[in-house]
């Protein structure tokens, strides 16, 4: 990886953060579009750029409180030589997800290269280089050693087993899902505000390498239904018209949608804007419940009522009459051109934490970035954004949000809460 292609990182303070950097890690792997590719195999390299605050090990000597490079390259080894892939930038993103794994990292650069792709003229190196952090996460699951009962035997090195991430394309295009999925595992959604989220759980795992198929046709599972209720979160937002009024209806329009069973609302919290044009404060608040639906159909279901209060989609970020989001959707881990979950931002978001945390004090945030959700409202970056919470919203008017249109009032540095 050379200094272009590598990204300084920077901790809270503004201040560059220390390297280290692992360069040059060799392994044959399988991965490829064409069959001789999988068949044969080829040489892949991998350069990774850890981004951290070495200190506190250097004054302790201490490994405990820094990255363990050997442990590293052997999983950076072991994902270049493991489960075959399409997709350079499949591996890469594993490979990203395996170092933000450990808790002292804040950044990574992966750069995967294929020396022997197949191209049919002179070059060089096909090298895809990547750059994750807590606010950018990696699409794909860490590494995460497998023990094999009785390995099959073979003529070549059988590939190591990784974690495997459900990544799916747009509705209705064919679907393969490579290994067995762990809990639940059809992909799923995510987005503040998702233009598209919600996926699903408790779904029956694909066998590596096939679609799933239901008569003659090839189905995505993220259409397919779970076998029983799954627990979901939603995070409700409003900030132009009668913002209140428009979530308490929300929340009788959810609760009246057939698959959908509410079974408790948050308090009423007001909250700064975050990220986009100036504008006025938000309403939110946050809704479990469980559902029947599908990952598409809830969220088919949710940008219905969206649009039945006039949600319009004209700026991103910018101000809404509603805004419904699937923050989680089971323990669906999984990232698609139209949903991801868990939600990619929620665990930086005090708008939607501090919420869920005042309904449920035990809920963990699940995926890279989270954990308690009360531990993580403590600490979120616009955390001092919130300004109340409102217990008894659902059937007391809030005077803050009353006036000529029943808007929200604005406050100081109002942003706009579509991250």
């Amino acid at each position: 990886m050379n200094d272009e292609s590598r990204q300084d990182a920077l901790d809270t303070s503004g201040r560059r953060l220390d390297q280290i950097r692992l360069t040059g890690i060799t392994a044959l792997g399988y991965h490829g579009v064409f069959e001789h590719e999988r068949r044969d195999g080829q040489t892949f390299v991998a350069d990774v750029v850890v981004h951290l605050d070495t200190r506190r090990a250097a004054a302790r000597d201490d490994l405990a409180h820094t990255l363990n490079y050997g442990e590293l390259a052997e999983q950076v080894a072991a994902v270049l030589s493991g489960e075959p892939v399409d997709l350079i930038e499949t591996v890469a993103e594993r490979i990203a997800a395996t170092v933000l794994a450990s808790g002292v990292v804040q950044a990574v650069d992966v750069a995967v290269h294929k020396p022997n792709a197949p191209i049919q003229v002179p070059f060089g190196d096909v090298v895809v280089a990547i750059h994750r952090d807590r606010s950018k996460l990696p699409a794909a699951e860490p590494y995460v050693a497998r023990p094999v009962a009785e390995p099959e035997p073979s003529s070549r090195p059988v590939p190591t087993s990784t974690a495997t991430f459900p990544v799916t394309p747009a509705p209705g295009a064919p679907v393969v899902a490579s290994g067995a999925w762990s809990d639940a595992v059809a992909p799923a959604p995510g987005g503040f505000s998702q233009g598209p989220d919600g996926p699903s759980t408790e779904l029956e795992p694909v066998p590596a390498g096939e679609a799933l198929v239901v008569g003659e046709v090839v189905t995505d599972v993220l259409d397919v239904e779970p076998d029983g209720p799954v627990e979901v979160v939603l995070a409700l937002g409003a900030n132009l018209g009668p913002a209140q009024d428009t979530l308490r209806d929300a929340v009788t329009d959810l609760a009246r949608t057939p698959g959908i069973e509410v079974r408790d609302v948050s308090a009423l919290a007001r909250t700064s804007a975050v990220g986009g044009p100036e504008q006025s404060d938000y309403l939110n608040a946050v809704v479990l419940a469980q559902t029947t639906l599908a990952p598409r159909a809830l969220l088919r279901a949710t940008q219905a009522i969206e649009q039945a209060h006039g949600r319009e989609r004209h700026e991103r970020w910018g101000p809404r009459t509603l805004d419904i989001d699937i923050v989680l959707y089971g323990s669906v881990l999984a990232v698609t051109d139209d949903l991801e979950l868990p939600h990619p931002r929620a665990h930086e978001r005090a708008f939607v934490l501090q919420p869920w945390a005042q309904v449920d004090p035990d809920a963990v945030l699940p995926g890279l970035g989270g954990g308690p959700v009360g531990a993580l409202a403590a600490t979120a970056p616009d955390r001092d954004g919130v300004r109340w919470l409102a217990l008894d919203w659902l059937t007391t008017a809030i005077p803050a949000v009353s006036g000529d249109t029943g808007a929200v009032p604005a406050g100081p540095g109002a942003e706009a809460q579509d991250t």
